[in-house]
């Protein structure tokens, strides 16, 4: 059960990824999920559990929520996750909301909005 969410986080990813980055995305940005390394597959599980217990504790009240803040709260909890996972992240993998890329920032709330529709 635990890795399916994860692998729900991943497919929104890749969905997000294809649908808002301009040009071709890295290979690495759409690798599916079992080439996915372990420590992402881990930070896939719980920005998932994070963003589902976030739906639950305001019981659905994250439907009022706008996209940028959908989007930020996905972003924020996968910076918890590489400060986690690594000693000295690079700049870019911890960037601040307003410094990443539109893409990536409406990718982050496709991927909340598709974890709180599936609930």
């Amino acid at each position: 059960m635990r890795s399916e969410r994860g692998r729900v986080f991943r497919e929104a990813w890749i969905s997000g990824v294809r649908k808002h980055f301009p040009g071709e995305p890295k290979p690495g940005y759409v690798a599916p999920w079992d080439e996915t390394p372990d420590w992402e597959r881990e930070a896939a599980t719980a920005v998932h559990n994070q963003v589902a217990a976030f739906v639950a504790a305001t019981g659905g009240a994250t439907a009022k929520l706008s996209r940028e803040q959908k989007g930020r709260f996905v972003a924020i909890c996968w910076v918890g996750q590489i400060h986690k996972h690594f000693a000295d992240p690079k700049p870019g993998y911890v960037a601040d909301w307003a410094d990443l890329p539109e893409w990536q920032r409406e990718t982050d709330a496709d991927i909340f909005e598709h974890i709180e529709q599936g609930l």
